[in-house]
């Protein structure tokens, strides 16, 4: 057992809010890539049991019986797909994805990029005509808030443009998940605008555009992330704005910025992570692999909310 002190010991639990929000929408129909292995289809058998999903099942054909009789599950109602090996079985995904025949698609136990590759394609992936950005919904146990990070996983270092095609895909799901009128906060490492920091001036061009957006949301920026999450900061610094110290929404500058904060989240604090792919053809549930069951159940219920 790892000895670090600052590794939170509290098991990660799936917000019960989201799924009785998913639950209410009925089963998707899900593309699961990399199916054969115990800690994926035990996520899927939790998606499937609480009726959110409906699974079909892409790797070793063999493989996936195999773990689904060692967990006791009877997984003859379902469809599975034979695929040799990760790019085969995301190649299988995508297609799925692309053609219309399932509603997500799950990453199961294969290499982020090699399962991202084919559904980000030109040609024959998920690709619309909106931009695709990564959102995390992010809460704790023992509470009701939550948080959405964004993007932690997807755009590296978004421009301007980029981060307003971010803000949009958040802010509708945020609407999907029943805030009228999310409060998002630009994060930077200051609240000042400064030509010494290049992002505080992006952040601060992000929140003019959105002031006069027909966007229902409510976005301010540049804010360094103690002003983002405490009131009590932002009024010893004399911030005075509803999105200061009551973000319903963080967008970070880059993906080192997002994916260092979310991590944080989920070893510091037990953090639940539901990770999606929106703005596509179809929500891709972007996980890692190792992440436990209640996050992946987690990302199932979001993105069930978000496809209706």
């Amino acid at each position: 057992m790892e000895s670090n002190g600052f590794l939170s010991r509290q098991e990660v639990v799936c917000p019960p809010d989201l799924l009785r929000r998913a639950a209410g929408q009925g089963p998707a129909v899900t593309a699961v890539v990399g199916a054969d292995y115990p800690v994926v289809l035990e996520s899927v058998r939790q998606a499937q049991a609480v009726g959110i999903i409906t699974p079909v099942l892409i790797g070793s054909r063999s493989g996936i019986q195999v773990a689904a009789q060692r967990m006791g599950w009877d997984i003859s109602g379902f469809e599975i797909v034979e695929a040799s090996g990760e790019a085969s079985a995301a190649q299988v995904g995508a297609d799925l994805a692309s053609s219309g025949a399932v509603a997500m698609v799950m990453k199961g136990h294969v290499h982020s990029d090699t399962f991202m590759r084919p559904l980000l394609a030109k040609e024959g992936g998920i690709r619309g005509s909106g931009r695709l950005s990564h959102v995390f919904h992010m809460t704790v146990p023992a509470s009701n808030q939550s948080i959405i990070l964004t993007d932690c996983a997807l755009n590296v270092a978004p421009n301007i443009r980029t981060r307003i095609a971010i803000v949009e895909n958040a802010v509708t799901l945020a609407h999907k998940l029943g805030n009228a009128e999310p409060r998002v906060a630009l994060l930077a490492a200051s609240e000042s605008v400064s030509e010494a920091m290049p992002v505080t001036q992006e952040c601060e061009q992000i929140a003019n555009h959105f002031s006069t957006s027909e966007l229902s949301a409510e976005a301010f920026g540049p804010l360094a992330f103690d002003n983002i999450v405490s009131t009590d900061a932002a009024q010893m610094k004399g911030i005075d704005h509803p999105v200061a110290g009551g973000a319903d929404v963080i967008v970070v500058p880059t993906i080192e910025a997002g994916n260092s904060l979310f991590k944080m989240m989920v070893y510091f604090m037990s953090a639940c992570a539901a990770g999606i792919v929106l703005g596509g053809k179809v929500p891709v549930l972007l996980t890692s692999r190792a992440d436990p069951p209640a996050a992946r159940l987690a990302s199932a219920a979001l993105g069930v909310i978000s496809v209706h």
